[in-house]
């Protein structure tokens, strides 16, 4: 191989790296993903995000507790995204960030369709799949429902319900939901 073939091979790469990385950005992934997604420099990254984002990246860790990804309304919104996840992941031949952009907007779409707030952001979609991989979340099926949902590894499958068949008690009786139905 040439040295301009060579040369030629890294600046398409470094193209693609910051194609993906632009397309993160605009999904709304933080420096951490980036990072850990592309091959691009710490500085590299932080002056393209300023470019697209038009601010300066979040500062401060990620999240790193799975007990988010367990309760109510989150987990609702978790499972419905690892479901896409794991459908996709089985039948579209692309790289595992690629699969995970596909499923996070067919999840936004679905919880833009049913006139949802978005409660799952990118960075914790691509935690969850982080999570499953190191086998610290998984999907149990409901005995009722029979749909699958993001558990703890240790859930007792035999009698697992969800929380859309088995809602906590306190379910819809936030103060905004008082306020709606007081109008």
């Amino acid at each position: 191989m040439t040295a301009a073939a060579a040369t030629a091979k890294s600046v398409l790469n470094e193209s693609r790296q910051i194609e993906r990385a632009a397309m993160l950005i605009e999904m709304g992934a933080r420096m951490q993903v980036l990072e850990s997604e592309t091959s691009l420099s710490y500085e590299r990254l932080i002056r393209l995000y300023k470019e697209i984002a038009g601010k300066s990246p979040s500062k401060g860790q990620l999240p790193f507790s799975t007990d988010w990804f367990l309760t109510w309304q989150e987990n609702i919104h978790s499972s419905l995204f690892l479901n896409i996840y794991e459908y996709l992941s089985k039948g579209v031949d692309a790289d595992p960030i690629e699969v995970l952009t596909k499923a996070y907007r067919l999840y936004m779409e679905q919880v833009q369709t049913l006139e949802l707030e978005c409660l799952l952001s990118f960075t914790r979609a691509w935690r969850l799949v982080k999570f499953v991989d190191a086998q610290m979340l998984t999907r149990t099926k409901c005995s009722k429902c029979t749909g699958m949902f993001v558990t703890e590894m240790y859930e007792n499958a035999k009698h697992y319900e969800c929380g859309l068949c088995n809602p906590p008690a306190r379910a819809g009786k936030s103060k905004a939901a008082g306020a709606l139905a007081l109008h």
